[in-house]
């Protein structure tokens, strides 16, 4: 049987529940439109550091935050493309402003919709108008969300869009974590160079690293207490692997562009007036331990 429930709070929060496959979905609207728990059985999959989630001033590190309209980090935080320009912190702006409820339900899952509109803030940093709408739907131990973007503005409109879920992964298990690919080449994030690519070393001080040619099949990351399969649309073809060392998480990271495109214009989506582009992730706990 499927549920939504609204709950007030210092945070208010959604919560989608699947009662047959005992999962269920958090999702925070008004802190950057986050998902913030998903839970199979009595496994929670995600970390969340609650001290930046309660604190308004701090980026959460933690859930699934949206990266739009800009995944990764921008040249001197500022971009100019086709004669507009501005300035824009790394990832973007929507997972630092609030989302609204537009709808929800319980036909084909439990779901519901949030929505972020162009607005003043959003036009300090990004000068087109737009509408984002996601749903997040619940079914058994999978998480879709479909997703549009609109542009209602007058000219074309550029963006890129990601996604960054830390997988609650303790650090002392992180050597057992697998996560397959074909990658040959990656970024390094941490030393701003490329490198060949052989493999990861989720023990290290700080991994960051950006696959140039996994491709867009999805990924999955697999570890001693479960298994986590991302797979979507075609435009998710970026993928990034970020951990800390003594933190408990590894992130595995689809973007739709490389960091700085709004600059380089790589992988850049762009909308004409009028245009709406439709994409989709799934996140799915496709085997592990739940209890």
């Amino acid at each position: 049987m499927y549920g939504v429930e609204q709950r007030d709070g210092p945070v208010p929060t959604v919560v989608l529940r699947d009662s047959d496959a005992e999962s269920s979905v958090v999702l925070a609207p008004t802190r950057g439109g986050m998902l913030i728990g998903f839970s199979v059985g009595r496994r929670e999959l995600l970390y969340l550091d609650r001290k930046t989630f309660e604190d308004p001033s701090s980026n959460v590190r933690g859930g699934v935050p949206v990266l739009f309209p800009s995944p990764g980090k921008l040249t001197g935080d500022a971009w100019a493309w086709q004669g507009a320009k501005g300035a824009m912190k790394q990832h973007g702006f929507a997972r630092n402003l609030p989302w609204v409820v537009a709808a929800s339900g319980t036909e084909n899952g439990a779901w519901v919709t949030l929505s972020l509109a162009s607005s003043e803030a959003s036009r300090a940093h990004f000068p087109f108008e737009f509408v984002a709408m996601f749903t997040y739907r619940l079914r058994g131990a999978s998480v879709a969300i479909e997703m549009s973007v609109e542009n209602t503005g007058a000219s074309p409109m550029p963006f890129g869009v990601g996604f960054h879920p830390y997988f609650a992964v303790p650090d002392a298990d992180k050597s057992a974590v697998r996560i397959p690919t074909r990658a040959t080449r990656a970024f390094d994030n941490k030393r701003k160079c490329d490198i060949d690519f052989s493999g990861f070393d989720l023990g290290a001080d700080e991994v960051d690293l950006h696959l140039h040619d996994h491709g867009a099949q999805g990924a999955t990351l697999l570890s001693n207490a479960f298994d986590i399969e991302l797979r979507g649309s075609a435009d998710f073809s970026h993928w990034v692997v970020w951990t800390l060392r003594g933190r408990d998480f590894v992130c595995l990271e689809p973007w739709t562009c490389p960091g700085d495109a709004l600059n380089t214009g790589e992988r850049l989506t762009v909308l004409a007036p009028g245009e709406v582009r439709s994409l989709c992730l799934e996140i799915a706990c496709t085997g592990g331990r739940h209890g």
